[in-house]
């Protein structure tokens, strides 16, 4: 059996939207699928990774079509204030911006790929056999080559949802007019009315999908390489540990304010305390920081090699995760949580007590997550976690977390294929 992959994102990208599909493509001949990737030529990708082509498999046909990004004439801060990167307070040069890219691009930016793609895809259809079409978004503009190869073959066509398109935690904040807004909800729900398989990362998109075309299937993001050992050395001091993109939407304060508090109150926490954040920081957070005078505590590193995350992992005392205060929060599953329960260390979540997230880390017990407001309880899973390593030593001891391994999540892949 034979897939077709489109995506957008593929190495040298680094980051979180190259990783899912990278994986499926590694282990899927295992599972007897022979993957075929259909990608950019000439991207403007925002984080690059040129470590991750050492995980792509020697003789996999990877087809590569160019392509005209309008990001490139909107200016050299788009890569930090697109998608996950609108400004809290944008100037009127950045709100213009936003707004041709709001509702002039729809779905989004990518949108020039997709009719160039859809002919260079039905020219290679004409004398190569494949048995399935496969569409990972966002940018959900690769469903719409999809959509258009489906219209014209009738091939089967698997759309798969990384990131809820609608529903996508930034998409509130979107200047959109009403009749964007309408053309965005009906290119949707064709998508996944169209498509034979649907497949999403988490519970909630998966109810929500699933009332649009029953043959819906989750299919999580996962982990890939050893287990940490459990007497794996630690740091000597506190370390709370976030890896990621952390946007104004994603900004903790109360763990800022809480930190603080902490800090005035035990001069032995003060002291060992030590904060690592990895990965790109808003201007909103910086400030955050600043405020609570928190400078001194921190070490920001604006990113690092997939390769070199797992190190910092399985090193730090508690590994951090922010989940978006929005709306759609509730099925907010970060990829990053499951090279997080590999890592084998505590995990403190503040994110919905009642989300997605929270039933995947009960489901492992590899953590605690704290509600949005709750500063009680944020400051008692903090004292308990600082006196655990002040004395016996911080362990956490996680169950199931082999459900999550990519080989796992590709078989998964592998049958719903061969059986549809």
């Amino acid at each position: 059996m034979k897939a077709l992959i489109i995506t957008y994102y593929w190495p040298p990208a680094g980051g979180s939207g190259v990783q899912r599909w990278l994986y499926f493509v590694k282990y899927l001949r295992d599972f007897g699928i022979e993957p075929v990737v259909f990608t950019v030529a000439n991207p403007n990708y925002p984080i690059v990774d040129p470590n991750l082509d050492a995980l792509i498999p020697k003789d996999i046909e990877v087809i590569r079509q160019k392509i005209w990004e309008p990001n490139n004439f909107l200016g050299k801060r788009q890569k930090k204030t697109g998608a996950g990167f609108l400004p809290q307070k944008p100037s009127f040069l950045q709100k213009t911006a936003q707004y041709i890219r709001a509702n002039y691009f729809i779905p989004d930016a990518r949108k020039f790929w997709i009719k160039p793609s859809a002919k260079r895809i039905l020219k290679y259809l004409s004398s190569n056999e494949i048995d399935w079409i496969i569409t990972t978004g966002p940018p959900h503009s690769v469903h719409l080559i999809g959509k258009a190869i489906k219209e014209q073959t009738n091939s089967k066509w698997l759309a798969d949802f990384r990131d809820p398109w609608t529903e996508i935690d930034y998409f509130h904040r979107l200047p959109l007019t009403k009749k964007s807004l309408q053309k965005h909800q009906i290119l949707e729900h064709t998508v996944i009315s169209k498509a034979d398989i649907i497949t999403v990362v988490s519970a909630n998109m998966l109810k929500s999908y699933k009332s649009i075309n029953p043959n819906c299937h989750i299919i999580t993001n996962g982990y890939d390489g050893e287990i940490a050992l459990k007497n794996e050395a630690l740091d000597s001091k506190f370390s709370l540990t976030h890896i990621g993109l952390l946007n104004a939407d994603r900004n903790p304060h109360i763990f800022w304010k809480t930190i603080r508090k902490m800090i005035a109150e035990n001069p032995d926490f003060k002291k060992k305390l030590q904060i690592n954040l990895i990965g790109k920081i808003a201007d909103e957070v910086q400030k955050s920081i600043a405020t609570y005078k928190l400078e001194k505590h921190i070490s920001i590193i604006d990113y690092l090699p997939h390769s070199e995350v797992f190190s910092y992992l399985k090193k730090s005392q508690v590994l951090l995760l922010f989940v978006n205060d929005v709306p759609s929060a509730k099925g907010i599953v970060t990829g990053k949580v499951f090279e997080y329960l590999r890592a084998l260390r505590p995990i403190l979540a503040i994110a919905p007590t009642k989300g997605d997230l929270s039933n995947i880390l009960n489901y492992t017990k590899a953590g605690k997550v704290v509600d949005f407001q709750d500063m009680v309880l944020l400051e008692k899973q903090l004292t308990a976690y600082f006196d655990a390593f002040s004395n016996e030593g911080l362990k956490v001891d996680s169950k199931n977390i082999e459900n999550y391994q990519r080989k796992n999540l590709s078989k998964q892949l592998a049958l719903l294929l061969k059986n549809n």
